[in-house]
């Protein structure tokens, strides 16, 4: 339990850093898919569970949001076009895959694929 804990922290981290670099990049065509499939890839390769998916989404997420927020100028890091909106959703569909993470997996059908069938 200790040593899932510890995997909090670290997998915050990456998550914000792979959203600053998203937020940073998704002005180039490249740099949004770029991003989007970096983030992707993560959630796909962290464990479900309390103490990985979810803080990775949750330092995402967060990271977003204060990047989100006006600059002093004046101005926004994030546009007010399409690849800003599709960065935003992105950043639903993101939240959402860290909860989903949360919930058991469902077992499939457990006899019916271990015992051979008979002619």
């Amino acid at each position: 339990m200790l040593v899932r804990a510890l995997l909090v922290v670290p997998c915050l981290v990456l998550g914000a850093g792979v959203a600053v670099c998203t937020v940073l990049l998704h002005g180039y065509a490249w740099g949004l898919v770029l991003g989007l499939a970096a983030t992707a890839a993560s959630l796909v390769a962290l464990p479900g569970g309390w103490w990985a998916r979810l803080p990775f989404a949750a330092g995402w997420v967060a990271a977003l949001g204060v990047l989100t927020l006006e600059r002093s100028e004046g101005d926004y890091l994030v546009a007010g076009d399409g690849s800003g909106y599709v960065l935003l959703a992105g950043g639903a569909v993101v939240l959402g895959a860290g909860f989903v993470g949360l919930l058991p997996r469902r077992a499939t059908a457990p006899d019916a694929e271990r015992q051979p069938t008979r002619p």
